[in-house]
């Protein structure tokens, strides 16, 4: 993955209105009506109608179909939405670059990381249950990490030196990547080596993984550090055993039924196959190839996996996370069905990084911890967007994935966007997912609508 900087961006997003209008002033608008608390309406209303500029959403447009006709990305579907009305929702390109299927609507993606964010909720569905705090240790969960030890560095012979951790790793550490864990395909130090020795990830049940989990000292002290890391998996497997359900069975009956998520899961059964987008990578000289890996989780997705990934084990379309998103900015209510309640989504979708963890330092892909920008619950948050550098609203909640997947939603200015490909991100990627923040901003142009 490339360790490009999110930063720099055009911040082109325009100015709120200002509250408190004289009698004098014209009256404004009235704001386009939230559909029914029953309803989740996909028709594609005028962009006008809720602030957006049509002809300033061209630039949208043109720059995923630029990336296309580039040769860049395969296909595209995206969808944008404001006050609950979807203002765009389009298809660039092909879901098959060897049989020139075009790209559709309905097309399944692999969500990889974006499953983090659906593994949040499921974690916070149990918190509303009484089931787990922010501040209990793991430990409480998972007995098998109850002596976990942490690493410090290597001695003369070159051994690792291992010391007790200052305080188990907590609740709150594993949700936002701060408890010590690692993934082990992003650094080189023995910790790392050990999760790629020992397969993590590619494990036959979860509980084998916690087992050789258990073996593996932590990177660095709990809370000390930011490191992407196999936590949600570990959550994935909290999930189970609070739950009583694997944790596809959970999300099925709690979040994609619900929700109307129809295609969401984690496999594409016989009769979907068809609609499954092919993944890309790119070639010796830069061109798309076809990648037939699924970087070992539930190989080609074709069967109900036996270790379900929570940090990355998801297929869905571009619809049905956007049903997922559009709950979030609800405040927990999606498809007339209340998932979470608004105080829980503001825990799940409020930065938990103290400033010392925000210095630059910790970083994956293009999302760099820096003043501005922090980690929620299972995904990032720009809690004041003007200092780090990006368009967008305050407390902006977002997330990506390895195939390319993005989205965001936006509470101050009450917008979606869902963002579908499937190319290995790498140093010569296009940065859809920010320069589709500096578009879209750009397009808003009567935010008070």
């Amino acid at each position: 993955m490339s360790n490009r900087i999110a930063a720099g961006l055009p911040l082109a997003i325009a100015a709120l209105a200002l509250a408190g209008l004289s009698a004098s002033a014209p009256a404004q608008q009235p704001k386009l009506a939230r559909p029914a608390a029953h309803e989740m309406d996909l028709t594609v209303v005028k962009p006008e109608a809720v602030g957006f500029s049509s002809e300033r959403l061209e630039h949208l447009h043109a720059l995923m179909q630029k990336s296309v006709d580039e040769k860049q990305i395969a296909g595209i579907v995206t969808i944008l939405a404001r006050h609950g009305k979807v203002v765009d929702f389009r298809t660039y390109g092909e879901r098959d670059m060897a049989t020139h299927s075009p790209m559709t609507k309905d097309a399944i993606f692999r969500d990889f990381s974006m499953t983090k964010p659906v593994t949040g909720v499921a974690m916070m569905i149990l918190y509303e249950q009484g089931k787990w705090l922010p501040s209990d240790p793991i430990s409480r969960f998972i007995p098998e990490f109850a002596h976990l030890k942490v690493f410090n560095g290597v001695d003369a012979d070159g051994k690792m030196i291992l010391v007790d951790p200052d305080h188990a790793p907590t609740m709150q550490e594993l949700m936002t990547h701060t408890a010590g864990f690692t993934y082990g395909y992003f650094g080189n130090t023995p910790v790392d080596k050990m999760y790629r020795d020992q397969k993590i990830l590619g494990d036959k049940n979860l509980q084998e993984m916690i087992d050789k989990l258990a073996k593996i000292p932590l990177l660095y002290q709990p809370g000390k550090g930011w490191t992407y890391s196999v936590s949600m998996d570990i959550e994935g497997y909290i999930v189970e055993k609070l739950s009583g359900q694997t944790l596809p069975d959970f999300m099925r009956d709690h979040i994609f039924t619900p929700l109307g998520m129809r295609d969401a899961g984690f496999f594409v059964p016989a009769d979907k196959r068809q609609r499954f987008v092919t993944r890309y990578q790119a070639g010796p000289n830069g061109e798309l190839v076809a990648d037939p890996t699924d970087n070992g989780i539930s190989k080609d997705r074709t069967e109900q996996p036996g270790a379900p990934s929570g940090g990355g084990g998801m297929v869905s379309t571009a619809e049905d996370y956007y049903r997922f998103a559009q709950m979030l900015l609800n405040q927990g209510e999606g498809n007339g069905q209340r998932i979470l309640s608004s105080a829980t989504v503001k825990l799940l979708t409020s930065n938990h990084l103290p400033p010392s963890l925000l210095t630059g330092q910790f970083s994956i892909g293009l999302q760099v911890m820096r003043p501005g920008l922090g980690y929620g619950y299972n995904g990032a948050v720009e809690f004041d967007p003007a200092m780090a550098n990006l368009s967008g609203g305050k407390d902006t909640y977002y997330w990506d994935g390895a195939a390319g997947t993005w989205f965001w939603v936006d509470p101050q200015n009450d917008v979606v966007f869902i963002g579908m490909i499937q190319r290995a991100l790498g140093p010569t990627s296009p940065n859809l997912e920010f320069q589709s923040r500096a578009v879209i901003y750009g397009a808003l142009t009567d935010p008070s609508r």
